[in-house]
């Protein structure tokens, strides 16, 4: 059951942010707001592959919800429930939509923006070959890691060497890319790329039952903020 994530179509699988992102507008009060985040965290525990990755994800957005809160709170009247809301609010509209983008794979992403949205070939070809050089950049950093390591040049205890080790190797990752992206460039142009508009594509992009009952799931736990208002 828990690779059902995994298994459904890329569109199916971002269906989970859009009607995430479209139920947090109904989200006016702390106890709407409260039901739908434990709706989401239900369905991440029982139907996520894993949990550190969600809750990786759940970090970076509680940062972004922290600054909500402390915002609102400190312009709105120092109303707590008002900023809760708002800082729970983003949680819902980010958080699920980040975790499932997380298990997109760009290529099958590629195949049904171009099959079942009809979106330009071109345009659909470029995205996939940069999101699968965005994917690579964590192996990239790895070794690059473990060749500045060799060569003796890898991060201490102090933090301000470690600055300038980020630094770096951040330096080095840019550079990098931007070899990569010149090669990725070339090959794509050496294939036609520039001059073909009667592609085909590598799979075809079907819609089974089980991607029509994941479309199903992601709007009922959309649609979690207006049922509960409507019922409260």
């Amino acid at each position: 059951m828990r690779s059902w994530l995994l298994r459904l179509n890329p569109l199916a699988q971002l269906s989970v942010g859009l009607f995430s992102l479209l139920g947090s507008f109904w989200i006016r009060s702390l106890p709407v707001a409260l039901v739908a985040l434990g709706v989401y965290v239900l369905a991440v525990v029982l139907l996520a592959p894993g949990w550190r990755y969600p809750l990786a994800c759940l970090g970076f957005t509680a940062i972004a919800a922290g600054t909500i809160v402390y915002s609102t709170w400190r312009v709105g009247g120092h109303d707590i429930d008002e900023s809760v809301t708002a800082g729970v609010r983003i949680v819902v509209l980010a958080w699920p939509g980040s975790v499932m983008a997380g298990y997109v794979d760009p290529s099958r992403f590629a195949d049904y923006l171009a099959q079942t949205l009809r979106m330009p070939a071109r345009l659909v070809a470029a995205f996939a070959a940069a999101m699968q050089k965005f994917t690579a950049f964590g192996l990239a950093w790895q070794q690059l890691e473990r060749v500045r390591r060799v060569r003796g040049f890898g991060p201490t205890r102090n933090p301000v060497a470690n600055g300038r080790y980020a630094a770096n190797m951040s330096f080095a990752l840019l550079v990098q890319a931007m070899r990569g992206a010149t090669s990725t460039s070339i090959a794509m142009d050496a294939r036609g790329f520039a001059t073909a508009y009667d592609r085909t594509w590598a799979e075809p992009a079907p819609w089974t039952r089980l991607d029509y009952c994941g479309l199903a799931v992601a709007a009922l736990l959309g649609s979690t903020p207006i049922i509960t208002r409507v019922l409260g």
